[in-house]
């Protein structure tokens, strides 16, 4: 196939993440070479590692996306809405949206099947969380490391909890209201862990 654009851009980078997701999920991850992505996609190697500085960024894309959502919504909320408010607001609009970083999307099993299944993806899976709280601290501003940790922790225990249930073969219908529930939970813990003192927490009554 011709190279004269490999080095490319936005376009590039998208054909090789398509392709390389198609292998992934034909061949299982650890099964496929990056030398054999390259050469599906008409490029060379050094050309895929420009893209993606890891194997596993091919498959698991998204981190950008999920690191820039994060900081745009919390640098960008409305005056008077809280972090944990807008994070909420966020959070269930990609739920009902069935958008894949929801982890709502029952498209999605083919995709949790392969990372469940590789080590190296689980380990990369981990460093990204690591790193979307560090991100998400940063924004947050000081002494916010907690706030950063708790909503990514119990946001990558829903995904999970509920990837492991679509593998199983749950459906969808049900395993959706009690996504979206979990993570009012979530947020609602939250909300009141992060109530300044001497205010009520949500949901509890103001009077003796």
């Amino acid at each position: 196939m011709p190279r004269n654009s490999e080095r490319g851009g936005p376009l590039t980078r998208a054909r090789i993440s398509t392709i390389a997701a198609r292998l992934f999920l034909e061949h299982g991850f650890d099964n496929v070479t990056v030398a054999q992505v390259a050469k599906e996609a008409g490029v060379s190697s050094v050309t895929v590692f420009n893209h993606f500085p890891r194997k596993e960024d091919l498959f698991l894309d998204r981190s950008t996306e999920a690191t820039e959502l994060l900081r745009t919504t919390v640098r960008d909320r409305a005056p008077g809405l809280t972090p944990v408010a807008a994070l909420r607001r966020m959070t269930l609009a990609l739920v009902d949206s069935r958008h894949p970083l929801s982890g709502a999307d029952d498209r999605s099993v083919p995709f949790f099947r392969t990372v469940a299944a590789s080590p190296a993806l689980l380990a990369r899976a981990r460093e990204i969380g690591y790193e979307l709280q560090r991100a998400l601290a940063e924004e947050l501003g000081p002494e916010s490391d907690l706030l950063a940790a708790f909503f990514v922790a119990g946001y990558s225990t829903i995904m999970v909890d509920t990837a492991r249930r679509l593998i199983a073969g749950e459906p969808h219908s049900t395993l959706l209201a009690d996504h979206r529930a979990r993570f009012e939970h979530l947020f609602a813990a939250l909300a009141a862990a992060t109530a300044p003192a001497g205010q009520p927490r949500p949901g509890t009554p103001s009077g003796g």
